[in-house]
């Protein structure tokens, strides 16, 4: 929302007040409110207002800003496991050889962080469930605070990883370049918005990490 939002924004709350009796918010309590929930639209905020009144479980208690929240976006915990199944599904169907770009940029933070698509899709069966824990806890990290850092528009799959490395022994020029499409995963249209999104060459530490970690896990792959 915008600083100019925040009087209708404020005459919603105290709508939202008076239908369960309550007195109007005091200025400070308005402000509590608009900070907790400035990062929203304010068509947002109406929509999460009216689904939690609507809630048949807690829509007769004065919702409280982490109700709203909830309402808008679902609790970081069911985002992070609707983001897991999307990894998991991408693992199983289409594999690590390609490059995948998902529909979330934050799948694609946590996989950068976790070593990359190479390595965290190289995890055998019985690692599975401590690689989906150590996501899902990654996801909800970022989510909780609300930011999306820095990101590769593209997870690199062993294909693009292979050839990397060998133009940039002979064409340092090169390295980087990826001819083949990425698989987008979910939404092809929010997937590319977040290509769009990404630093190619952003977290150079961590980019440089990821080399490493993919050229690890493709000596180990090949090696079983």
């Amino acid at each position: 929302m915008r600083n100019e939002d925040f009087d209708q924004f404020s005459a919603v709350i105290n709508g939202v007040a008076d239908l369960y009796s309550k007195p109007p918010l005091s200025e400070f309590a308005a402000s509590l409110w608009w900070n907790a929930l400035k990062a929203y639209e304010l068509l947002e905020v109406k929509r999460g207002l009216s689904r939690h009144i609507q809630n048949p479980d807690s829509g007769q208690y004065m919702p409280k800003p982490a109700d709203v929240v909830r309402a808008i976006g679902g609790t970081t915990a069911d985002n992070a496991t609707t983001a897991w199944s999307k990894v998991d599904r991408a693992v199983r169907s289409v594999g690590i050889y390609q490059d995948v770009a998902f529909d979330d940029p934050l799948i694609h933070a946590v996989l950068l962080d976790m070593g990359g698509w190479i390595c965290v899709g190289g995890k055998s069966d019985s690692e599975w469930p401590f690689v989906q824990r150590e996501f899902e806890n990654r996801y909800r990290g970022y989510a909780s605070r609300r930011i999306t850092p820095d990101y590769p528009p593209v997870l690199t799959g062993i294909a693009s990883a292979t050839n990397d490395s060998k133009r940039h022994e002979f064409r340092p020029e090169l390295a980087g370049y990826r001819g083949a499409k990425p698989v987008l995963i979910g939404s092809p249209e929010q997937a590319q918005a977040v290509i769009s999104g990404g630093i190619e060459c952003a977290t150079g530490a961590k980019i440089t990490r990821l080399g490493t970690v993919a050229s690890d896990a493709l000596l180990r792959i090949a090696s079983n």
